[in-house]
């Protein structure tokens, strides 16, 4: 078992930013690939950023792509998401995930074996 536990929501204004962190115990070598996810309410959860704790190759979505940075200190076992130029459409409740295969989708949330419990990011206009 991966037990993941986020930090770093709150409440920002349009333009600012935040930094979300991930820290995993348990079974970390389960945890190859992290992601983080992200569900507004009333839509479906989709996909932000992952990153291969391995390789340290990285993927965006097109909708954050150039704003936010994944990064990781395999050190301590922490992934970090770095959220800049921070949008109203960007206010979610952001997820950390972890799965053990690489080099499949990383997009596709039912790939992800274990979650945390989401942190809360409101941008307000």
């Amino acid at each position: 078992q991966v037990q993941l536990v986020e930090s770093g929501g709150g409440l920002v204004q349009a333009g600012g930013s935040l930094r979300l962190s991930c820290v995993a115990s348990g079974r970390t070598f389960s945890s190859n690939v992290m992601g983080w996810f992200r569900q507004a309410p009333g839509k479906e959860r989709e996909f932000v950023a992952a990153i291969n704790r391995n390789s340290g190759v990285t993927y965006y979505s097109d909708s954050v792509k150039g704003r936010f940075t994944i990064s990781r200190d395999n050190t301590k076992s922490t992934v970090y998401l770095q959220m800049n130029s921070l949008k109203p459409e960007d206010t979610a409740v952001y997820y950390c995930a972890a799965r053990s295969t690489s080099g499949i989708s990383y997009s596709r949330s039912g790939l992800y074996n274990y979650w945390g419990q989401g942190t809360q990011v409101t941008v307000s206009s």
